[in-house]
């Protein structure tokens, strides 16, 4: 494993669609691998591709829930209820902000194995899939923060 750079706001490669990954293979294995190393490094929560530079459909959380999520082009399916909370972001460094959430999720994805998997998710949980599927889409927390 390595560490891998991260990207910063103002960094164009943040705003870009990322784009769906065809074929699970080790070189994937190796950036889903990566990025967790990277997101402890730094001492976060989770992290997108766009982050560390590569525009593909990857994120990777850990929300200590005993846990490690490493998902392939997710995709939420359902959501429901509502939270509203501080977040942060790698790639925006020092800065913090209110955004609206849902309080569950339902996401589907791709595992590291090439396995599908259906996930139930809610609360910090929930937010952080939606934070981080947001980076797939060129989205930043700070878009999305109540009361600019």
């Amino acid at each position: 494993m390595a560490l891998r750079n991260l990207r910063y706001e103002g960094d164009e490669i943040l705003r870009k669609k990322s784009r769906k990954i065809s074929v699970v293979d080790d070189k994937i294995r190796t950036l889903l691998n990566d990025m967790v190393e990277t997101m402890y490094e730094n001492e976060g929560v989770g992290l997108a591709g766009p982050q560390v530079g590569i525009l593909k459909r990857a994120i990777v959380i850990d929300v200590e829930d005993g846990n490690v999520y490493k998902m392939i082009n997710p995709e939420i399916k359902n959501q429901s209820g509502e939270q509203v909370g501080q977040e942060g972001c790698l790639s925006v460094p020092e800065t913090k902000g209110i955004v609206r959430r849902p309080m569950n999720v339902t996401v589907e994805y791709t595992d590291e194995n090439g396995k599908q998997v259906t996930l139930d998710a809610e609360g910090i949980l929930a937010r952080c899939i939606c934070h981080e599927i947001d980076h797939l889409d060129g989205i930043l927390f700070i878009d999305r923060v109540k009361n600019k």
